[in-house]
C-alpha cells in the first residue's frame, strides 16, 4: 500500500498542488473538521459510491489514525484503483480543517 504523511499531504496543499483526497470517517467525526477540500465518503459506503470515483485519479485516504483508511485503500487498490493512505490520519494532521 501506498501512504504519505501528513506533512507531505499539507506541504503538498501548501505548494498549490490538487489533491483528491477521500475522508472515510463517520459523519460525527466529520463534524469536527476535515482537511480543506477533502470528499467525504464514510467507509462502509465506499463500495456502494465507487461510481463518484475515477480510476484514473489518484486519491488520498483519509480518516482518524489510518486504520480505516488503510482498509479502503485496500478494498479500493483490489477494485484497480490509485490509492494513497494517509498515515497517522487526523490525529496527526497539523493543518488547517473545514467544517
Amino acid at each position: 500500500m501506498k501512504e504519505i504523511s501528513t506533512k507531505e499531504v499539507l506541504q503538498k496543499l501548501n505548494d498549490g498542488e490538487k489533491l483528491n483526497m477521500v475522508d472515510v470517517r463517520e459523519e460525527e467525526e466529520v463534524a469536527l473538521g476535515m482537511v480543506p477540500g477533502a470528499q467525504h465518503i464514510p467507509l462502509g459506503e465506499i463500495p456502494a459510491r465507487l461510481d463518484e470515483l475515477d480510476k484514473d485519479t489518484q486519491y488520498v485516504m483519509i480518516c482518524r489514525s489510518g486504520g480505516r483508511s488503510g482498509n479502503a485503500c485496500n478494498f479500493l487498490s483490489e477494485q484497480g484503483y490509485d490509492v494513497m493512505n494517509m498515515t497517522g490520519g487526523m490525529l496527526d494532521w497539523e493543518g488547517e480543517v473545514e467544517k
